[in-house]
């Protein structure tokens, strides 16, 4: 990856990172959506789905409630994506891109934490104007949020490219497992992964497991008749 599409990664990285939590939490973040993106801006919409899908997943298992710490998924996609949009049919590309997605998606979670024990801070600071009611300390403090939520996001983003860049090259440069074979692994490991949070979800609630299983034979029947 050249220094130019690394920041423009950045850029998507900062972006689809704000859409976790700050603005606008259109589920533009969502792994499918964030490493088909950054994969199309390579040249690969296809490789970037493939790890999309993937790493969906995996996500699956974050259940964001509350004050809990989870994977920030929309950087961290990012950077998968952009590894199998450049490595396009690359042996072991996918299965480098969901390492590094990984990484750098609980990465991005610590991140995240430290960002609002920030706003917190900042929030404490400016405790009396705000119950005061004073209007430019609300706007600036939510303005300022969400500025440096953006760069959180661009720097995660850039530092991680940044690193994979040499590392994936030498991990690909040296993989001797066949394409097929590691794309397998890579995707059973993903989807075991995914039926695990599936069925820990709705194990529980009356009837869901055969609502469940109804929704995947359709899909089963809809992919077989295309």
């Amino acid at each position: 990856m050249t220094d130019s599409q690394i920041l423009l990664l950045a850029l998507l990285g900062a972006v689809l990172g704000l859409d976790v939590v700050s603005f606008p939490q259109a589920m533009l973040s969502r792994p499918i959506v964030a490493a088909t993106l950054s994969g199309a801006l390579l040249g690969d919409a296809t490789g970037g789905l493939l790890a999309g899908a993937a790493l969906e997943l995996v996500a699956l298992e974050t259940l964001p409630v509350g004050a809990s710490r989870y994977p920030e998924w929309g950087s961290a996609s990012v950077v998968g994506g952009a590894i199998v949009g450049y490595y396009p049919d690359r042996a072991g590309a996918l299965s480098v891109a969901l390492l590094a997605a990984i990484a750098v998606g609980w990465i991005g979670g610590w991140t995240m934490v430290e960002l609002r024990t920030l706003n917190a801070r900042w929030a404490k600071r400016l405790r009396p104007a705000i119950d005061s009611g004073e209007r430019s300390a609300v706007v600036g403090l939510q303005l300022t949020g969400l500025a440096t939520d953006f760069v959180r996001g661009f720097l995660l983003t850039w530092v991680a490219l940044l690193a994979f860049r040499p590392l994936g090259r030498a991990v690909l440069g040296v993989w001797g497992a066949d394409a097929r074979v590691s794309r397998a692994v890579a995707v059973t490991v993903a989807a075991s992964v995914g039926a695990a949070a599936v069925w820990k979800l709705f194990r529980v609630t009356e009837h869901a497991r055969w609502f469940l299983v109804g929704g995947l034979a359709l899909g089963l029947a809809a992919m077989a008749l295309r």
